[in-house]
């Protein structure tokens, strides 16, 4: 059976680094033609979207993130990655790797609904 496992969260203090990375267990065909996205979510809030990644490489991030996270995909070890820098308290947030449920697919906006196959999650928490 397919999976995404993530990896690399931890406890930051503002302004620190951490990388994300989620590791599909799939062929390169599954992964290769899928937009592919990272997401997080608080305890009593709605998942949001914060950053995308088609086929092509072309990105997007959520307004929040702009400048400050870069996401990237290696697909000859079929792995998304999520380099977040100047961490703010407000990142905190469990996150979670996303594929999209049509190949070829974008998701701009990155509506969780539009993906299908999700990790378990890694915690990121950002504190003084």
């Amino acid at each position: 059976q397919v999976q995404l496992l993530e990896s690399g969260g931890g406890s930051v203090q503002p302004g620190g680094s951490l990388k994300l990375s989620c590791e599909a267990s799939a062929s390169a065909h599954w992964f290769i033609n899928y937009y592919m996205a990272w997401f997080r979510q608080t305890p009593g809030s709605e998942r949001e979207g914060v950053a995308g990644i088609a086929p092509s490489s072309i990105a997007d991030y959520a307004p929040s993130v702009q400048g400050r996270f870069t996401i990237s995909r290696d697909n000859t070890k079929h792995t998304l990655y999520l380099q977040m820098n100047d961490l703010k308290p407000e990142d905190t947030a469990m996150y979670f790797c996303a594929r999209r449920d049509r190949p070829y697919a974008s998701a701009e906006d990155l509506t969780p609904a539009e993906f299908n196959y999700w990790g378990q999650g890694t915690q990121v928490t950002v504190s003084s």
